[in-house]
């Protein structure tokens, strides 16, 4: 009998598996031995297991993950009754744009924009956190290697407890020296079993929020060429507008100098000589303002270009170029796969929609293995040696007991941002829409404005030729010919701004209805 109970003896051993319940304040764990336990350990795991299994589903009850809001469907047309599907967005800015000089211009500017630039670097970060994501799902090893010595004091339990003897391979007895030291060399592993879904869920929201990044930097390319057009199209206004505003002056100059030859004839007063003189500067004035605005236009579109101010070349007679007079819009609904501001937004929806689903994942045990294999020894030279092979496993189960209530939080914050991405999705599809109606309404005023703009220069430009002869048969006052100088340059500053506006809105239906980035 005596001798059944030594073998027992001898055969037990005790493996790393260990339960470990919560994340308490301090360290509760379940040793799992392969001797066999009574039947009053069963039962205490038994109940520890019951409870922890009973608190996680009564807590698990109420997070319903399905979120909704009240959706808007999509109008079919753009209030046009089109429901043709052919659009601009499809063009390739390359083509869309005919004027070389804008396109050489938009070139450098994607490759030398500054927040282009870092819209990019946002990208590799985003790029970054899906790899690191991925990385999560596998398993981690590691080397690990050291070395150490410890002395322990002779009077004391550690030093009794280590005074021993043993064996060395030549059979000699020794005893195990003090101070002690301790050589290390091997590799560690970790892995967490993803049974519920937490990993798989963040790194579908990392790769939602990393294709969301690309349509960022997507959306940044277009809002980039459409603000370069616009400031292109603003530089050629002005560069008209101060060729008008010239010519106007050396008109102004020559009345000038005819009214003050009528005053030394005795026709007209001092005063006429006054009002033309107080005219002329005026228009000198303006000059200056215009080239100021020249200037910080140009500085502008090399601002956007990444460089510092130089002249920028340009041919101001391109602005006057006929716009079309029908733009292909397609149907609200194509906005959804064409304007990279709504496809982000969709991305931004689908992974709160994923954290959502990680953040319940959290309240379930997360079931942890790891492992060791390496070569241990206090003697060096017995590092390698088969005797000093060491292992060891471990499983592990952590159940969150305590932190309910932060998980809770956290679960419920996860649900508020998903739901605020979902009104940012609508509004985002809301604002795509409300642009388009907006430029393609704009375009069709524009045209009648600037028709009706060039018949009022037309007819002020003979009435300007007109006031100057009845004014030199002394049929008309020079105030009349005044007004009508500076009514024929308001109306011809007028119309270069209505024919820039037709400009622009090109370029702003072109970005509406998603066009730009390609």
């Amino acid at each position: 009998m005596a001798r059944q109970i030594t073998k027992l003896k001898d055969k037990t051993t005790t493996r790393n598996t260990s339960l470990k319940l919560g994340w308490l304040p301090f360290k509760w764990q379940i040793p799992v031995g392969i001797t066999r336990p009574s039947m009053k350990n069963y039962k205490i795991r038994f109940a520890l297991i019951y409870v922890v299994c009973v608190i996680m589903l009564t807590n698990c009850k109420s997070l319903d993950t399905k979120v909704t809001i009240a959706g808007k469907e999509i109008p079919t047309n753009y209030n046009n009754n089109s429901n043709d599907t052919t659009t601009v967005a499809d063009i390739n800015w390359k083509n869309y744009f005919a004027d070389e000089t804008l396109l050489k211009l938009i070139e450098t500017a994607l490759t030398n924009n500054l927040d282009l630039q870092m819209t990019l670097q946002r990208v590799q970060v985003a790029r970054s956190g899906l790899r690191f994501s991925t990385g999560n799902m596998l398993p981690s090893v590691s080397a690990k290697g050291y070395a150490g010595q410890t002395d322990y004091a002779k009077y004391t339990q550690e030093y009794l407890g280590n005074v021993t003897t043993y064996y060395d391979d030549n059979g000699v007895t020794k005893t195990v020296p003090n101070p002690l030291n301790d050589f290390y060399v091997g590799l560690t592993a970790s892995w967490e079993i993803d049974i519920w879904g937490k990993l798989r869920g963040q790194r579908k929201a990392a790769l939602s929020n990393y294709l969301a990044s690309v349509e960022g930097k997507n959306f940044v390319v277009s809002n980039l060429v459409s603000e370069i057009s616009v400031a292109y199209y603003n530089l050629l206004a002005l560069d008209n507008q101060l060729e008008i505003i010239q010519q106007t002056i050396q008109k102004q100059q020559d009345a000038l100098t005819a009214v003050e030859l009528q005053k030394d004839a005795g026709r007209v007063t001092e005063l006429a000589v006054q009002q033309f003189e107080a005219q002329l500067l005026n228009s000198k004035a303006l000059e200056k303002e215009v080239s100021q605005q020249i200037t910080e236009a140009e500085n502008k579109i090399n601002f956007l270009l990444g460089r510092f101010p130089q002249t920028i070349e340009r041919k101001k007679e391109i602005l006057f170029q006929e716009v079309p007079q029908q733009i292909s819009s397609g149907i609200p609904s194509q906005l959804l796969s064409r304007r990279p501001d709504i496809r982000e937004a969709e991305y931004q929806l689908r992974a709160s929609k994923f954290d959502v689903k990680a953040a319940k994942a959290a309240f379930f045990p997360n079931i942890n293995l790891a492992g060791a294999l390496g070569f241990q020894s206090f003697n060096a030279q017995y590092l390698f040696n088969p005797p000093s092979l060491a292992y060891s496993a471990l499983g592990g189960l952590v159940a969150p007991l305590i932190n309910m209530n932060a998980l809770k939080l956290q679960f419920k914050t996860a649900k508020a941002k998903q739901i605020t991405a979902m009104y940012n999705y609508q509004k985002a599809i809301l604002n795509g829409y409300v642009e388009v109606v907006n430029e393609l309404s704009n375009i069709k005023n524009l045209q009648e404005i600037n028709a009706l703009k060039k018949q009022q220069n037309d007819v002020l430009i003979q009435s300007v030729e007109t006031s100057a002869e009845l004014y030199k048969r002394g049929k008309a006052e020079y105030l009349e010919m005044l007004i009508t100088q500076q009514n024929s340059l308001q109306t011809k500053l007028e119309w270069v701004q209505v024919s820039k506006r037709q400009k622009i809105a090109i370029v702003n239906i072109y970005k509406a209805l998603g066009g730009g980035w390609k």
